[in-house]
């Protein structure tokens, strides 16, 4: 299942192609939910990409510096030693 969470957003659709007007200061969430697949790879010369996918098709990616995937990683890793969810 994914969300979107568009905050006062509006877009204007001319001739097929969709556009956002308005000032650019506006703020939107995505969630996904549900995720089957799960795929990790290089993006670009310095990041690395998240890809998740559920199992109506929908995706979402999130690309990362190194030092925030590292982080990442750590934060599962405490999450396996403090909790019970990873059992």
């Amino acid at each position: 299942m994914l969300t979107l969470d568009f905050e006062r957003f509006m877009f204007e659709l001319t001739e097929g192609a969709l556009k956002h007007v308005g000032p650019s200061n506006k703020t939107a969430t995505a969630k996904l939910y549900d995720v089957e697949g799960v795929e990790v790879r290089e993006f670009g010369d310095k990041r690395v990409k998240l890809a998740f996918e559920d199992e109506d098709g929908n995706e979402v990616e999130v690309a990362l510096f190194p030092e925030h995937a590292r982080e990442v990683a750590r934060g599962i890793e405490t999450l396996e030693g403090e909790s019970g969810i990873f059992e």
